[in-house]
């Protein structure tokens, strides 16, 4: 009854909210059309964005929130009713043809914005429902592991983890889904690949044998992933499914906390939770911002997916996520028609009536790529994945879907053709000071007057949405780091919608030594176009005979353009990766036991399902050159004192020098002991949900934007550095050491070769 009532009591906010922007649209369409005079149009403008301004600076904004939307949307909209009616013309062809490239760049830029706003106009917080464990209504869980190349050790923490969720035995079952050990592999015609799959087959048989799981695979790999967990339906029978990739660990009560949403509300098809990460990606390693500033997932996880939860448009993220399996049966389970097979299900899903429920908190612990290599592979497959959908699925012809459903697909979608529009931002400018291609029929007055306040408009309104878990240009920066690689995918996509294939994406990489990565070539090109390009520009204002204000700004655009392509070169200096199992930061009180019973305090500062450092005072550095042999610290996860088996791996200095930090790897790993130390690690999502509030931090617009900047001067700087050294090493082995070993370097004066020899070494 509670349930229906907020049910209808969400639905009817939804709709007042939808009537609301209805008609404030129709008020918007009236007024951007509007012709003001320019200086009219300076005090509308800037009147709006200090109006916004004070807005934020007084905490009025919270209050205040649809109509500080609206003012940013009708900046956006004004300015593009005066960039379509008043800034296109026929200059020539070229001109045209760049003109109308652009324009379309910012078309999709401003859409993309307001179908922003309209997502998060009013982002749903829910809470988890209690359990009912009357036996007559708890569900039977049914937990699916697809896997297909990731190591045995990562799958063995995930599959122990899920056997130890809080959940009554009798009720739950959990399942191996082997693609990586099918008949297809172990028969194939490679005898080297089919014997390692036939040993993988073997392994993992094994391994859910001695776990207490089931082992499934299947005879060919179709359909990848999709074809996997459908094949896997095949042989459960459960009431509802959870399923997990193979590094997302599940927290002891992530079952306690998602069904109950199910037993509640029987048109409920989904709960997803957020995909939470405990290793950096490529730009927080090599930037060396991991754990300094908010993930990059953290924008869509913490804010869009709750605003998608308001409409009713939160959707299956392919991973820990719980689905009623007579509802996956309905659409004859996971879908297969794009490489997104998630986003399709939960749009098929969404159209037969079905509901979705968002919760979030963070009740797994994943991996990310952590090289740029396998971090392009997989935003590839999203990409061309959602632009599958976007079309072969139309989302407006789709029947059962509400239009704010429609729209929040669309925006979902439509968003993976950021590349194109970034690509074009960036050519924009070096095409004017080169080649000078006009793609505006205005002056920089009125650019000033209507484009400059919705820029600063949506700055703010972004930073306002989304400040605290995005800061300013870097959303910029991972996409320029993806763009040069996903136009061409996705233009790939456009000739032919169904040719894209799943590709896995790599976990657990290693690297020995820093390196620069091998995909770097387009940015370097890039780089030295736009260097060069200023170099034309600044030519240009010195011997320019009009037009020097919209030279001015180019050579500015440009310049931006340069600050973050600067970030983008130090995120392409890969750092050495050597543990396989990330360490996360924590802080527990603990003792050890020496081999002699001696008991020494200690503090936990970070740890693994492998291993922890252990923090000790400098008074008792003499203590732990004894052998430590029990680490007794108190398990949050499942309420009790751990006593685990350690071994000391190394021993080193702490920052503070007060302290002295001990390296140590549990030793326990039968099924009791992995049990024990995967509960210690990655059970507790109260800890994840401290470190993920510690990271999500806002900045500020200008503290961002000099963020990147510092970023890009210093992390580059590394990389200049080594590109010139290389350079040396080349020219001396090139040229250098040739001219020394010949009869003309033989011929000249003692003293001139000694000269040369001492400038040269």
């Amino acid at each position: 009854m509670l349930q229906n009532k907020n049910g209808k009591l969400q639905a009817l906010t939804r709709w007042s909210m939808i009537a609301a922007w209805t008609v404030v649209a129709v008020l918007l369409l009236a007024a951007i059309s509007v012709r003001l005079d320019l200086q009219a149009q300076y005090i509308l403008g800037g009147g709006i964005v200090v109006l916004m301004v004070v807005l934020r600076r007084f905490g009025y904004v919270t209050r205040f929130r649809v109509f500080f939307l609206i003012m940013s949307a009708f900046l956006l909209l004004r300015y593009l009713w005066w960039r379509s009616f008043y800034t296109l013309g026929y200059n020539g062809l070229p001109d045209f043809i760049f003109m109308m490239l652009l324009y379309a760049a910012e078309v999709y830029g401003v859409t993309i914005a307001l179908l922003s706003f309209f997502v998060n106009v009013q982002p749903l917080n829910r809470e988890s429902v209690p359990l009912d464990y009357d036996p007559q209504r708890l569900p039977h869980v049914d937990v699916l592991i697809p896997t297909y190349n990731e190591p045995t050790d990562l799958l063995e923490v995930t599959l122990r983890a899920a056997l130890d969720m809080r959940y009554p035995t009798s009720h739950l079952k959990v399942y191996l889904l082997d693609d990586g050990g099918t008949l297809q592999k172990r028969t194939q015609a490679s005898p080297e690949k089919a014997a390692e799959a036939q040993q993988r087959h073997i392994d993992l048989q094994a391994l859910a044998a001695r776990h207490g799981g089931h082992y499934l695979t299947r005879e060919k790999n179709l359909h990848a992933k999709a074809g996997n967990v459908n094949e896997g339906l095949q042989h459960c029978h459960g009431d509802l499914v959870l399923i997990l990739d193979a590094d997302h660990v599940p927290t002891v009560d992530f079952l306690e906390k998602t069904v109950g949403f199910f037993q509640q509300d029987p048109k409920l098809y989904l709960v997803q939770t957020p995909h939470f990460f405990i290793n950096p990606d490529p730009v927080e390693k090599n930037l060396n911002m991991f754990g300094r500033m908010p993930q990059e997932n953290e924008m869509f996880y913490a804010v869009i997916q709750r605003g998608l939860d308001f409409w009713d448009g939160a959707y299956f993220c392919g991973s820990a996520a719980v689905l009623r399996r007579s509802h996956l049966d309905e659409v004859g389970g996971i879908g297969g028609v794009s490489i997104t097979e998630d986003a399709e299900t939960a749009m098929k899903l969404h159209a037969c009536g079905y509901r979705s429920a968002y919760l979030n908190e963070p009740l797994i612990s994943g991996l990310q790529p952590e090289t740029f290599a396998s971090f392009i592979v997989q935003r590839l497959r999203w990409a061309q994945g959602m632009v599958q959908l976007f079309l072969l699925k139309n989302v407006f012809a789709t029947k059962g879907l509400s239009i704010a459903q429609k729209l929040c697909y669309f925006s979902n979608t439509f968003y993976w053709f950021f590349s194109y529009a970034r690509v074009m931002l960036l050519v924009a400018p070096m095409a004017y000071l080169v080649f000078r291609l006009r793609f505006y029929n205005a002056n920089i007055a009125e650019f000033f007057a209507y484009g400059l306040p919705a820029m600063l408009g949506a700055i703010l309104t972004s930073d306002y949405l989304f400040g605290r878990y995005r800061w300013t240009l870097i959303s910029e920066l991972y996409e320029m780091l993806q763009a040069l690689f996903s136009l061409q995918a996705i233009l790939m996509v456009i000739r032919n919608p169904r040719a894209p294939s799943f590709h896995v994406t790599p976990k657990g990489e290693h690297m020995e030594e820093d390196t620069i990565s091998h995909l770097a070539g387009p940015f370097y090109v890039i780089y030295l176009m736009v260097v060069a390009t200023l170099g034309v520009g600044i030519w240009r204002a010195f011997h320019a005979n009009g037009h020097l204000d919209v030279i001015l700004s180019a050579i500015g655009w440009n310049l931006l353009n340069l600050i973050i392509l600067n970030a983008c070169i130090g995120v392409l200096y890969e750092r050495r990766q050597r543990r396989s199992t990330p360490r996360v930061p924590t802080d527990m009180t603990a003792e050890v036991m020496t081999s002699d019973g001696e008991p020494l305090s200690c503090r936990v500062v970070d740890i693994s399902s492998g291993g922890a450092q252990l923090q000790f005072h400098i008074l008792q550095a003499h203590q732990i050159v004894k052998e430590l042999d029990r680490l007794h610290v108190f398990n949050r996860a499942l309420n009790h004192q751990s006593i685990v088996p350690i071994a000391v791996r190394n021993i080193f200095p702490a920052p503070d020098p007060s302290y002295v930090i001990a390296g140590v790897q549990f030793t326990d790993r039968s099924v009791a002991g992995l049990s024990e130390t995967v509960a210690l690690s990655s059970g507790d999502s109260q800890r994840w949900t401290e470190y993920r509030e510690h990271r999500n931090q806002p900045r500020g617009i200008i503290k961002s934007i000099w963020l990147i900047i510092a970023l890009g001067s210093v992390h580059a700087g590394g990389q200049y550095v080594l590109f010139f050294k290389g350079l040396g090493m080349y020219l001396k082995r090139r040229l250098v050491t040739p001219l020394l070993s010949s009869h003309f370097f033989a011929s000249l004066p003692y003293k001139v070769k000694r000269i040369y020899e001492s400038l040269i070494s």
